[in-house]
């Protein structure tokens, strides 16, 4: 009690200028202290934020935090997705082989985040609240010892200014007390010195933890980049073998080759229904259908579903998904490529001439299209062959259905 009141008095005295101060510590130790200091707020700071980062639970065994990893949690919703929906949906193989991707990203992000917690969170917690903190505790205690050395030397130096025989007792007290109390801070003083200087000879030990971090960093985005670069051909094999794809708006080779079929299969049912029920239907082709049926028999002919029963009645409905569906393809049926060959022949003005040149350019067209036109152009010459009750004569086929088989590539 009585130290702590001197260390109170001595401090008081030195605030207002009655007591000297004795300062222990050189320039470049109150630098390193100023430096520490800041290193320890910016060490914590960093620390704070970095845990923010992390998806996982901090401190935790592997398994729990993986388990406890939203991509965890997103590929088991997903593989259970699959699971429900079966091999026969697309959607189900395909979240089935992305569940599969997710839960190696999430193996990969927890392996990540137990690096950083090891490597990098760990040594710079131990920096900012334990390492220095330590040091600073040091450095107050030598504040202590140098207030109690102030006072013991002020009471010494007091004594010895009223000095006489009687007190020369109580002065060599004072002056062991004031021995006593300096070699307590030269001790302290000694320690806190070198645990400062090692501080700073470590410094660049501490900045390669910002090194670290970014290659931790690093590394684990390629390997999760590696992990999606090895699920990605393999959840495009399975889209890519799905035989229900959308026929209207895909390439003529690539809807044949997928479907296994010679003649596009809206090409094909339209013809057979339009054969059973539309040859005798006036102005088929010409005729608009209403919106709503053509839309469903789209759908249904993209779907490749054998239900069309509904869509017998109605032959315009029929005709005009043809003609969507040759409108809608990507290349037209005679060719983007034959453009200006089909402008040249049909210009001929001997018709003889004319009809060999167009026999001429169909033979170039590739193999898909012709077997698809040849095709088409029977069924059209059916459908003529009955141009007195069904209107549909030769030039106005070919003036509603021309401008679906052939058109500019540089068309708007």
């Amino acid at each position: 009690m009585k130290k702590q009141f001197n260390r109170m008095r001595q401090l008081a005295n030195q605030t207002v200028g009655r007591a000297e101060k004795t300062e222990v510590l050189s320039d470049d130790l109150l630098q390193i202290e100023r430096r520490m200091e800041l290193v320890r707020l910016v060490s914590h700071n960093t620390h704070k934020r970095l845990v923010s980062c992390l998806q996982g639970q901090l401190g935790t065994d592997t398994e729990k935090r993986h388990k406890k990893l939203p991509l965890t949690t997103l590929s088991q919703a997903m593989q259970e997705g699959g699971s429900q929906l079966g091999d026969e949906s697309l959607i189900g193989k395909m979240m089935d082989v992305c569940g599969e991707a997710e839960s190696r990203l999430a193996t990969e992000l927890m392996q990540h985040e137990v690096q950083i917690e090891r490597d990098i969170l760990d040594p710079l917690n131990q920096l900012a609240e334990i390492d220095i903190p330590n040091i600073l505790k040091q450095r107050k205690q030598l504040a202590k010892l140098v207030l109690d050395y102030d006072s013991a030397k002020t009471r010494w130096y007091q004594a010895t200014k009223s000095y006489n025989p009687t007190m020369a007792a109580k002065v060599d007290s004072l002056k062991d007390e004031m021995d006593e109390a300096l070699n307590k801070v030269e001790i302290c003083k000694d320690q806190l010195s070198a645990d400062m200087y090692n501080f700073a000879s470590k410094e660049g030990d501490y900045a390669r933890y910002y090194v670290m971090l970014l290659e931790a960093q690093a590394d684990y985005h390629r390997r999760s980049l590696a992990a999606l670069e090895a699920a990605i051909p393999n959840i495009q094999v399975q889209q890519d073998s799905w035989m229900e794809k959308p026929a209207f708006g895909t390439a003529l080779e690539e809807h044949l080759k997928r479907s296994n079929r010679e003649i596009a299969l809206p090409i094909e049912a339209c013809v057979m229904m339009l054969l059973e029920t539309g040859m005798k239907e006036e102005g088929l082709f010409r005729i608009a259908a209403g919106a709503s049926k053509l839309k469903k028999l789209k759908a249904a002919l993209d779907c490749s579903t054998s239900q069309l029963e509904e869509f017998y009645s109605d032959p315009h409905a029929v005709a005009g998904a043809l003609k969507s569906y040759l409108r809608e393809l990507p290349e037209p049926l005679m060719t983007f490529g034959l453009y200006d060959e089909w402008l040249q022949a049909s210009n001929i003005s001997d018709s003889d001439k004319r009809l060999q040149a167009l026999w001429v350019t169909c033979d170039r067209l590739p193999k898909t299209h012709k077997a698809n036109l040849r095709y088409l152009v029977k069924f059209l010459a059916k459908l003529a062959q009955d141009s007195d009750v069904n209107k549909m004569s030769p030039s106005n086929i070919a003036i509603v259905l021309g401008p679906n088989l052939l058109w500019a590539k540089t068309e708007g």
